[in-house]
């Protein structure tokens, strides 16, 4: 199993950019993210095909578990 921090923006198109961290370190450290969100935000050192990050709209743990399935090949 797999996790990641996902940092959820609106760019000026008004579409969501997200920023994937992996295995973020648990429990989420709130004040923390949002303080680096704001940083993200006040830096303007992100871009995407929306354009440039405005604001802040969300974030959230995603867990990917993948089990093989064997063939018998």
């Amino acid at each position: 199993m797999s996790k990641k921090l996902e940092l959820q923006f609106t760019n000026l198109e008004g579409k969501t950019a997200t920023i994937s961290i992996d295995d973020p370190i648990e429990p989420v450290n709130v004040a923390a993210v949002s303080s680096a969100m704001d940083t993200i935000l006040t830096e303007n050192i992100f871009t995407s095909t929306g354009g440039d990050y405005v604001a802040k709209k969300g974030a959230r743990i995603v867990e990917r578990n993948v089990n093989e399935v064997e063939l018998g090949l």
